[in-house]
């Protein structure tokens, strides 16, 4: 980028809101290269800052004078994507393993695994964006490519590992795969496409917790399949998904900032 403005380093340097994080992150990709833009935003910063520069400097600098410590090796633990998204689609997996066990041993349940699947997919996609169970979501949250291409990257991700124990599921009781598969995929848009107003954790929830009180409670307590989930509502569902899916790309700039609740 050209060089900013003295008026947009002085609202960098004093962390003032309205500037968008692609900006935010030209100025620091510019201020590491230029030695005067550098020091207007020297100028700019209030002097609680400046002291609190020249204390962490002055500690820096007696830390290199004194020279390196004894090196303490240890393991590092494993962790990542994988790690972090695992035990929740372990939960989700015993979920649709709870609801096939229960439709082959009660014959009146036979919604159950219908039931459930719609919403089983949010468990691993609240673990892929929450800040309390990602080590590295600081990383994450200023990465350059943060956004809605690492919010879908995530997000297949979550689906390529739990579509399959759906598949399981949807074999063993014998329902039509569009019964199984559209609700889960309207479920997950759903989520990302209000996921950028109130974070991807807190949409996942209240959708599961709406459909859980909307539909599956009522559906166990009538014991009757809902319209819903009946063979005839698979083209609602597919239409659905591709309205969601367009919302969630159109409303890209949502996803700049990644929103989250309170750690």
């Amino acid at each position: 980028m050209n060089h900013p403005t003295p008026a947009l380093i002085a609202t960098y340097a004093t962390g003032a809101t309205g500037v968008d994080d692609a900006t935010v992150w030209a100025v620091e990709a510019h201020l590491e290269t230029c030695r005067g833009c550098r020091s207007v935003l020297a100028g700019a910063v209030d002097g609680e800052t400046r002291n609190l520069l020249d204390r962490v400097a002055d500690g820096v600098g007696a830390g290199i004078a004194a020279g390196p410590g004894p090196v303490r090796r240890r393991r590092l633990r494993r962790t990542g994507f994988a790690a972090q998204v695992l035990p929740w689609l372990a939960v989700a997996a015993g979920l649709m393993l709870a609801a096939v066990a229960f439709e082959l041993a009660f014959d009146h349940l036979r919604s159950v695994v219908l039931l459930v699947a719609p919403v089983a997919p949010l468990l691993p996609v609240v673990a892929a964006w929450n800040r309390r169970t990602d080590p590295a979501w600081e990383l994450l949250a200023a990465a350059p490519r943060t956004g809605l291409w690492m919010l879908l990257r995530r997000t297949f991700a979550a689906l390529a590992a739990v579509l399959p124990v759906l598949a399981a599921a949807g074999w063993l009781t014998g329902y039509s795969p569009a019964l199984w598969v559209l609700p889960g995929l309207a479920f997950t848009a759903g989520s990302l496409a209000l996921g950028g107003l109130i974070g991807v954790d807190r949409a996942a929830v209240a959708l599961a917790g709406a459909w859980a009180v909307g539909v599956v409670v009522p559906s166990l307590v009538l014991d009757r399949l809902p319209v819903l989930l009946t063979g005839g509502s698979w083209p609602a569902w597919a239409a659905l998904t591709c309205v969601l899916s367009a919302l969630v790309v159109a409303r890209a700039a949502d996803h700049r900032r990644l929103r989250v609740g309170p750690s």
